[in-house]
């Protein structure tokens, strides 16, 4: 029985030009699992998300099989493991890191799959959050290529909302006395931290919060523990704040609309030919089912909208708990399996 176990591999792409400029030396970081032979499923990075935590979706008894499925995982630009601004050499180190766009992003991949793995049909992509949004790219980039796409809690377009939402906490890390425009030369603590805090609220829904969730059945003593252990170690044991800026940068400019058609949305949704599955949680307050209806609104042919009755907000697609995870499971199974 196959299982989650595969080692992070680097594609070296050279010279890649991006959004911002250019890496004279790109790299993107990814794993597989299961047979080659198998039908491949992407499954790409979020915010926040490294290759080792892809791993809640993957298994025999999960969403994606890898005795059934070849799934190959993809960590995006900025992430820490791909090129990024605290792994990459001077003169675009630091600071100095251009910025880094979906298209970017999904074009580095596709390289990955065809001219190191060898894929030559992607069965299905499938993300959460920022992944979510690179699914939605996939089909309006290579059509002939993606036969489906599953994006949790995400959207085709970064809403103004959504952006001011982002804004908060960016604005909270910049600002800080401790980040010195990108400069620092240890990890900027108070800047790190005011962004989890300013970040957090935004994670789970008000009932969620109402309902005391954010004690976890007295792990917390209070709110604050919560924040403190959740929010700021989390960030401060595990990101770059340079990496955290870019990645954020790219999710703040997303628009597939972008991609080819000058900003008109209907006219690129319209175009999707591949079939679509749009779940978004009932709570979410980054990506609100509001904002799926009208997107799915726009493939009447090709995509159909399953929203999750969840109060864990935009966590809920994440891997959060058990009960939000068996209902995407069961819906993403039933998709892939329909002809």
């Amino acid at each position: 029985m196959a299982t989650p176990s595969s080692e992070t591999q680097v594609y070296e792409h050279g010279r890649f030009k991006v959004a911002g400029g250019v890496l004279p030396s790109a790299k993107t970081a990814y794993r597989t699992y299961g047979d080659p032979q198998n039908p491949c499923v992407v499954f790409p990075t979020c915010y926040g998300g490294r290759l080792d935590s892809q791993d809640y979706m993957i298994g025999a008894d999960k969403a994606l099989n890898p005795d059934k499925y070849f799934i190959v995982t993809l960590a995006l630009f900025s992430n820490g493991e791909s090129s990024s601004p605290s792994n990459t050499k001077a003169p675009y180190n630091g600071p100095y890191f251009p910025a880094v766009s979906y298209e970017d992003n999904i074009r580095a991949q596709y390289a990955v799959l065809t001219k190191k793995l060898g894929v030559k049909k992607v069965f299905a992509v499938i993300g959460f959050s920022m992944g979510g949004q690179q699914a939605y790219y996939w089909p309006v980039m290579y059509p002939d290529f993606v036969e489906r796409f599953v994006a949790l809690c995400g959207s085709a377009r970064t809403s103004p909302h959504n952006q001011c939402f982002i804004e908060g906490p960016k604005s909270a890390l910049l600002s800080s006395k401790d980040f010195r425009d990108g400069h620092y030369q240890s990890a900027p603590q108070h800047g790190i931290r005011a962004f989890g805090r300013a970040y957090s609220s935004w994670a789970y829904s008000q009932t969620w919060y109402r309902n005391q969730q954010h004690l976890y059945d007295g792990k917390y003593p209070d709110l604050n523990g919560f924040l403190r252990e959740e929010w700021e170690a989390g960030f401060l044991e595990a990101w770059d704040a340079n990496d955290m800026v870019v990645l954020i940068n790219t999710w703040q400019a997303g628009d597939v609309s972008r991609v080819r058609h000058g900003g008109d949305l209907a006219a690129c949704l319209s175009s999707i030919t591949a079939k679509g599955l749009i779940m978004p949680c009932k709570t979410d307050l980054y990506f609100p089912p509001e904002d799926s209806e009208i997107e799915v609104s726009f493939m009447k042919n090709t995509a159909h909208l399953v929203v999750v009755d969840s109060v864990w907000g935009h966590m809920a697609g994440g891997g959060a708990n058990a009960e939000d995870d068996k209902f995407i499971k069961d819906t993403v199974i039933k998709f892939f399996e329909t002809t």
